[in-house]
This record gives structure tokens, sequence and C-alpha cells, in this order.
């Protein structure tokens, strides 16, 4: 029994191939303007690097932004679900999932049995998202990589005033030309999706313990004021962005078990 998860997000589309409990592959691509060819990408990488056809995959869930556009999928399931139960497989003692996205951030609240009971979810603009960080590395002149292991080297913090995209830019921009260290600024900002993130977690309710997905789970400025501001550690596997893609061929799995 072969499936499959497919993750169409904003900025990055991943696909994770199971057998029983084995994972035969994985991939992360960049999705691109053209959704139509990202999973292209994704059919040739299936075909090509463990060299399967489409007719021998038993089931496949797509997820994520573009989950509709997945034409060969049997089914389309939401994010929400399908991180739910991605988190839960890796750390069955979760039962809050927070996932930040490229242009979106949700926090989730599950059971034992992964699934999502309640959830709060920013979707409605970048602010506190993977998009929100990128657009302030570029005004800070540094790659996003770097923004964890240079805001680890801030001696204080600077308070980010605004949370929208346009008006930080510009906040960033006029702290820079003040002479404030770049690293104090990027923990600013850091302390600022932190405190975005707290406000969902607050309307779900913190439940422990938690595990983080999504890129922004790879930096781990974000990580460290999180841990912070939740007085615990998270539970980050060592590849968050296929937490959904992951959920998604769970959820196949229990289709056709």
């Amino acid at each position: 029994m072969i499936v499959a998860g497919i993750d169409i997000g904003s900025l990055t589309s991943k696909a994770l191939i199971m057998e029983g409990d084995e994972i035969l592959a994985s991939y992360l691509v960049p999705t691109g303007s053209s959704s139509r060819q990202t999973i292209q990408r994704i059919r040739d990488a299936i075909s090509n690097q463990i060299g399967l056809s489409l007719e021998d995959l038993d089931f496949t869930v797509a997820t994520g932004y573009g989950r509709i556009k997945v034409d060969f999928a049997d089914k389309q399931i939401t994010e929400i679900s399908c991180h739910a139960k991605g988190a839960s497989y890796l750390f069955p003692q979760v039962r809050t999932v927070i996932d930040i996205g490229g242009q979106d951030s949700k926090v989730i609240r599950i059971n034992s049995k992964g699934k999502a009971m309640d959830f709060a979810m920013n979707d409605k603009c970048a602010a506190g998202t993977g998009r929100f960080l990128e657009v302030m590395a570029k005004a800070l002149e540094v790659r996003v990589e770097e923004l964890g292991e240079l805001s680890s080297r801030a001696k204080d913090s600077l308070v980010i005033s605004s949370m929208c995209t346009v008006f930080a830019e510009s906040e960033v921009v006029s702290l820079i030309a003040e002479g404030y260290p770049k690293e104090e600024i990027i923990k600013g900002l850091h302390n600022a999706v932190a405190d975005r993130t707290m406000g969902l977690v607050h309307r779900v309710g913190l439940t422990k313990e938690v595990a983080m997905s999504g890129g922004v789970a790879k930096n781990r400025g974000v990580v460290a004021a999180l841990e912070e501001k939740l007085g615990e550690s998270l539970n980050i596997s060592s590849e968050p962005q296929l937490v959904g893609a992951l959920g998604a061929a769970l959820l196949a799995r229990d289709r056709v078990g």
C-alpha cells in the first residue's frame, strides 16, 4: 500500500510518499507562479526519483493553499487537519500545534488521536508569517536564513510597533537609518511575530505540549521568542515544512488501511 501526501503551500510545495510505516521519499520545491508547473515537478520527482507512476499510488491526499489544483489527488483535506495529524504522529504527547507558513499562521488544539478540536488562524494579511520575515530581511539586506543567527547576537531588543508588513518595513528602514544594530532590530521583529502568534494561542487556549510546524520553525530566533513567551520548549521535527504533507499521507493511509 503506497500513499502520497501533497501540500501545495503559497511559497513552498511539499510531497511525501509512504508505504506502510516507511517514508519512501519526500520533496520540497518552490511553488512559483504556476501551480500547474509545480505539480508537474512533483509528478516528475515521484517518477524519476523512486520510479513510481501515479498509477502505483493507492491513495493521494492533497492539502494546502493550492490543494484543489492537484488533479491526481483522490481527496483534498484542509491543512488544519493535516498538520494536526502529522504533528500528532511525530509527537504523540502534543496537544497544541503552532504552524507558521509563508502566507498564514495558525494555532490548532488537537486530541490524543491527532484530530483538530479547535483552531485560530491569521490569513487576512502577511503579519507574523514567513512572507513578513522575507520582506524584513530584504529591508535589512540579509538573507532570511540568517535572521535566526543574527538575532541570537543581539544584546538588546527593539520594540517594533507595527505588524502591518508595509508599516513595519518603513519602521525597520527608519531604525537602520538611526543607526540601531541590525541584530537588535531582528530580535524585535522575532518578538513581534511571537506576540502575534501568542494572540492566536490565547484564542484557542494553551494545552501542553506544543509542537511547531512550517518553514518559520527553522528560524531559531522566532522559536526562542515563542519558547520564552510560552514558558516551555517547542517540539520541532527535523524538517518542519513536511508536517502537513506527512499528515496528508497518513490520512491517505487511513482511507485504504
